[in-house]
């Protein structure tokens, strides 16, 4: 027998259970208009991905109880369909039992933090004909990387089978697709085919992780598996979709676009599934590219703000973050503010100017250098006898982020940082000046990355506009243009060399001796590592930023600012 199965590729918002509900809404209407006999939504579809601490709060799970029946009740009309919905659930029985050993004496007590929870689960429930027939709760909790779910939830090892059309089906959450254990249990209690909810954050080569990883489950149980992955943003992380069916063989039967949301259908014969559309592949750069334009329009959209406020310095970062906050809002929702000092190059003025003119933003020039002389007249009598040093380059920065907060505040509209990972690795930045803002939109994206993503959103054909950033832009020598004739170079190694050692240091946790073996110099290896363990108190202050790799700073990097501690270099 031929069952239609509909994968909902949904984008939804943490704590809008209404809001959620509803796209489930639609997306199951969808669904049923297409002969669809199962709709699968991602894991805690219902709440939205991660609500982190909000799960420690009794009342979000009455509110999640609640939404779960109005949607069961709105689902009655689709008569026949099965639809799964991940939520998280707090266990009534567990919790009264749980409450009165510890003296609270009621289910709605405070959840304990820091207590291992023992009645609070990461659930998925199947709602035929406006009932709710049946609910897994996940058994692998991840607690890895941007993951901390042994602090909110508790795990559940049974497996959960339902049978639709002769062919029975068996419920994994996500982390459970990762681990062997899940998996053989569902199939022991007869699964012929796995339907896997997802919440899964995108990082580089993310994509072909999962395909690893679900490719392995398939040869340990032979079973097809229907992998649904929500798509959209939240706070730093951004979840890229790209929903897909494997068949029993592993071969890659169906996939949905990354990045976009939607609803697709995947036809399965006896179990089986038909081969139907996959779409293709994007490169690095696009994906990169179209996860930083997701960030920005979900944080600002989802948030409330009217727009977003750029400080346009004619250099290639700021052109990245001004591109990118274009093709997320648009233009009429974006302005460029140009803050030129005496050390600013006429040839950045224009080439702001440019930039600004070819992606049609509003664009404004607001000279720093009467403040900064107020400035230094203020502070000459206690900096007499003192020569000029980064103080003054710091000066210049904070009036900077001053003034942006100034028309932030003015006019209701986030200020985007323009800061890289490289610069935020070695503290090339400043506190309360190229810091300040409300969203940092590269902070995960290292310079010679964001060099690769000007030249792809240059030649890209999805947009309306290519050729956005000016040429010069480009291959001009990167300065901060604080001081005369300055360059990053003067401070800092190569950015390739500067990207290498940081990749290896930070984010693969090589050892020094590792890294000056792959052939770095010793004092590049011990000066890079350095300027990264002295910054962490600059980078805790920084506003929080779209991650794109598998370890970014913020969630991923949990290293102490007050340490002694210095590694060897053999």
């Amino acid at each position: 027998m031929k069952t239609r199965i509909a994968l909902a590729q949904i984008n939804v918002t943490v704590g809008d259970f209404a809001g959620n509900v509803a796209k489930i809404v639609a997306a199951a209407r969808a669904a049923h208009n297409d002969g669809a006999k199962l709709l699968i939504a991602p894991e805690l579809a219902l709440s939205g991905y991660p609500p982190e601490d909000l799960l420690l709060r009794p009342a979000f799970y009455t509110a999640s109880a609640a939404a779960l029946a109005d949607l069961a009740a709105q689902l009655k009309p689709f008569a026949g369909l099965h639809v799964i919905v991940g939520h998280p659930l707090r266990d009534v029985t567990h919790a009264v039992a749980h409450s009165v050993a510890h003296g609270h004496g009621n289910a709605n007590a405070p959840i304990e933090r820091g207590v291992p929870p023992v009645d609070t689960f990461n659930a998925a429930s199947l709602i035929v004909d406006g009932e709710v027939v049946g609910t897994y709760r996940k058994q692998d909790l991840p607690n890895t990387e941007v993951f901390d779910e042994k602090r909110y939830f508790a795990s559940d090892p049974k497996p959960f089978v339902f049978e639709l059309d002769g062919v029975k089906y068996g419920v994994v959450i996500c982390e459970d697709a990762w681990h062997a254990s899940a998996a053989q249990m569902a199939k022991a209690a007869g699964a012929q085919v796995l339907l896997i909810p997802n919440g899964s954050p995108y990082h580089l080569n993310k994509e072909a992780v999962r395909f690893d990883i679900l490719r392995a489950r398939i040869r340990e149980t032979g079973l097809p598996m229907v992998y649904v992955n929500m798509v959209g943003a939240q706070d730093e992380l951004v979840f890229d979709g790209g929903s897909f069916v494997l068949d029993e063989k592993g071969d890659l039967v169906a996939k949905m676009a990354q990045f976009e949301e939607g609803n697709t259908i995947v036809e399965f014969d006896s179990g089986k599934p038909v081969p139907t559309a996959i779409a293709p592949e994007r490169s690095l750069e696009a994906q990169v590219y179209a996860a930083l334009v997701m960030g920005v329009r979900d944080y600002i959209n989802k948030n409330g703000f009217p727009g977003a406020l750029i400080g346009l310095s004619g250099g290639v970062d700021s052109a990245l973050v001004l591109a990118v906050a274009c093709d997320a809002l648009g233009a009429d929702r974006v302005r460029a503010v140009m803050m030129p000092s005496r050390y600013t190059a006429d040839i950045s003025t224009t080439d702001a100017a440019e930039m600004a003119r070819r992606v049609g933003v509003r664009y404004d020039e607001i000279a720093i250098a009467p403040m900064f002389d107020a400035f230094r007249g203020s502070l000459a009598e206690e900096f007499a006898g003192r020569a000029e040093d980064a103080t003054e380059e710091n000066i210049q920065a904070r009036i900077r982020g001053t003034l942006l907060m100034a028309l932030s505040n003015k006019f209701g509209s986030i200020v985007l940082t323009t800061g890289n990972k490289s610069e935020m690795a070695v503290g090339y930045c400043t506190l309360y000046g190229d810091m300040a803002g409300g969203f940092a939109v590269i902070k995960d994206i290292a310079k010679t990355l964001v060099y690769k993503l000007c030249h792809y959103r240059n030649q890209a054909t999805t947009f309306s506009k290519q050729d956005v950033i000016p040429e010069r832009i480009l291959t001009r020598a990167p300065s901060a243009e604080l001081r005369d004739n300055q360059t990053d170079q003067d401070s800092l190694p190569p950015y390739e060399v500067l990207d290498a050692i940081m990749r290896m240091y930070m984010e693969e946790d090589r050892s020094l001796a590792e890294i000056i073996a792959a052939g770095y110099a010793i004092d590049d290896v011990k000066r890079v590592t350095r300027l990264i363990k002295i910054n962490e108190y600059k980078r805790r202050q920084a506003p929080i930023g779209i991650r794109v790799t598998h370890r970014a700073f913020g969630r991923d990097w949990r290293y102490p600012i007050t340490s002694r501690y210095t590694e060897p270099v053999e």
